[in-house]
């Protein structure tokens, strides 16, 4: 067993998207993706109510990756044109996989908002394969209470898998590549050794909390991203407070990425396919 070194430290700095602020570790200037992990929005701690509502996203379309939710406070219905309406609440994961396209729209449930509450999440886009940009799209959701998980022999570090495999535990989630997806939430003094494979690019994210990797700390506001070399397969935190992260790590696809908007393609021309399928409806409707 070898640890993973670390490639990239930074902060998770705020953009603007629209009328809404949110940490965004990548893409930036100096990392431009992680493939095969394309961009990372970290949104809230929001206060929702009936007069402040900014995360409420319009039917909008994808193709080409996988949008991917992970929500941790709040409530949000989905609803998309292969006619799925879905309340997705704090814990849950919604794993959408737009291939050759799908609209869909996202916000909190109006009776969240009628009651009041915070909102926080986040949204990560999975690249998919050339070979697999045109699949038929799906949508999968893992609940909170369902989700296999396992604990630290200290018992102070609980890591959920959404997707992919830890130790002989299995995520519920069906992946198009190779890839885990955990959910981790870390009590005080509590610490874990993650196996990860080699191959894989690796990304560790604090939500909130402050812990320690490789003699590093993590903290908000100051360094809340890791990016790990492909040199290792092992990766051991402790936490300094209780914490919550997200650890990602995927296979390298190796292939060119074109965007605009909300497409992730190969080439310009397969971009403009896309907004001229968009606009004919070839990936359906939603009202």
């Amino acid at each position: 067993m070898k640890p993973k070194t670390i490639k990239h430290i930074t902060a998770s700095k705020f953009v603007k998207m629209g009328d809404i602020d949110l940490r965004q570790p990548i893409p930036t200037h100096s990392i431009k993706n992680v493939d095969p992990f394309i961009l990372l929005h970290h949104y809230g701690p929001y206060k929702i109510d009936a007069n402040s509502n900014p995360f409420d996203l319009g039917p909008h379309p994808h193709r080409g990756f996988e949008p991917i939710t992970f929500l941790f406070q709040g409530e949000q219905l989905h609803r998309d044109s292969l006619g799925n309406n879905e309340v997705v609440k704090a814990g849950d994961v919604q794993w959408t996989t737009a291939g050759k396209g799908i609209v869909h729209a996202e916000g909190p449930t109006k009776a969240f908002v009628e009651k009041g509450g915070t909102l926080e999440g986040i949204q990560l886009w999975l690249n998919l394969p050339a070979s697999k940009k045109m699949i038929n799209p799906n949508y999968q959701v893992a609940k909170n209470e369902s989700m296999p998980f396992v604990l630290s022999g200290d018992g102070l570090v609980k890591t959920k898998i959404v997707a992919g495999q830890l130790l002989n535990t299995t995520g519920n989630i069906e992946t198009q590549t190779e890839v885990n997806a955990f959910m981790i939430e870390a009590k005080e003094n509590g610490s874990y050794t993650f196996n990860i494979p080699e191959n894989h690019n690796t990304v560790l994210y604090l939500i909130s909390g402050k812990i320690t990797v490789l003699n590093h700390v993590l903290e908000q506001d100051k360094s809340q991203f890791i990016q790990f070399n492909t040199d290792g397969n092992t990766i051991q935190l402790k936490a300094l407070q209780n914490s919550q992260l997200l650890l990602l790590s995927g296979e390298p696809i190796h292939e060119k990425i074109a965007t605009y908007g909300p497409f992730v393609m190969n080439t310009q021309s397969e971009l403009i396919n896309a907004m001229n399928d968009y606009q004919n409806g070839k990936m359906g409707t939603l009202s």
